[in-house]
């Protein structure tokens, strides 16, 4: 059996501003190694949530002189809400309003999850995106964790954390609200190159423990890239780790 050479590493930064910025310059040198190393585009998944934005927003104030082309970058998504497109539950359109102003991207480099405007259930928006991501693998893909070490929506103890063939599935009676949404599944997000999470806040620090420790009872504890797996933590999401697992 060959051995897994994928890195695995924690990153903690002293406050939850500090991850921001911190986390958007790794995004960006990142994403621009990776262009620099090789041709075509370079596929980048989004999460959503508070912290995930201000990274954004972050990363768009670092854009100016940094090499990245953005004609050679594709967003897609890692999971969203079964709500209608004007809903300000929508993953996409904050992330989109963030980026629009200072990443000149089309519709064709942009994959959100389709909104409930015209489908009947989150299982058909599931098969579209599924259809529609087809063979592409993430460079990287931004992860957020809940309390419970959820990510994306896929949840503990429930059937989205289920054995499933399927990349995209819909989910139904979420414990979180909305109770209806589309994610990625752990087989899907597992094909990414590099896992970043993203996660900040004593309340996660239980989780962030368990999921570092690889906790199969939990998704975050799961969910691995095939080439890197990094947590960006702020301290207060880190305090449950031992000093000497993480690196500044």
């Amino acid at each position: 059996m060959a051995e897994n050479t994928a890195v695995e590493s924690v990153a903690r930064y002293a406050t939850g501003p500090d991850l921001v910025d911190g986390a958007a310059e790794r995004l960006l040198a990142n994403l621009v190694a990776i262009q620099a190393e090789r041709e075509g585009n370079v596929h980048l998944c989004l999460t959503g949530g508070r912290i995930a934005n201000r990274i954004y927003a972050a990363l768009c104030d670092q854009l100016e002189g940094s090499g990245l082309d953005p004609r050679r970058l594709e967003l897609w998504w890692g999971d969203e809400r079964f709500v209608p497109t004007e809903d300000p539950d929508r993953n996409a359109g904050h992330t989109l309003a963030i980026l629009a102003g200072k990443l000149p991207l089309t519709s064709a480099q942009t994959h959100p999850m389709s909104a409930k405007d015209g489908f009947a259930d989150a299982t058909a928006v599931a098969a579209s995106y599924a259809k529609e991501l087809e063979n592409v693998t993430f460079d990287i893909c931004l992860l957020g964790m809940g309390t419970d070490g959820h990510v994306a929506s896929i949840f503990p103890n429930h059937p989205s954390f289920e054995a499933t063939s399927h990349a995209v599935v819909g989910v139904t009676d979420s414990p979180k609200p909305p109770s209806e949404r589309i994610s990625l599944t752990i087989q899907a997000l597992n094909t990414s190159r590099q896992i970043w999470f993203l996660v900040g806040g004593a309340d996660k620090a239980d989780a962030v423990r368990r999921s570092v420790g690889g906790d199969p009872t939990v998704p975050a504890g799961v969910v691995r890239g095939r080439e890197r797996t990094l947590w960006l933590l702020d301290r207060s999401a880190a305090s449950d780790l031992p000093y000497h697992e993480c690196s500044f």
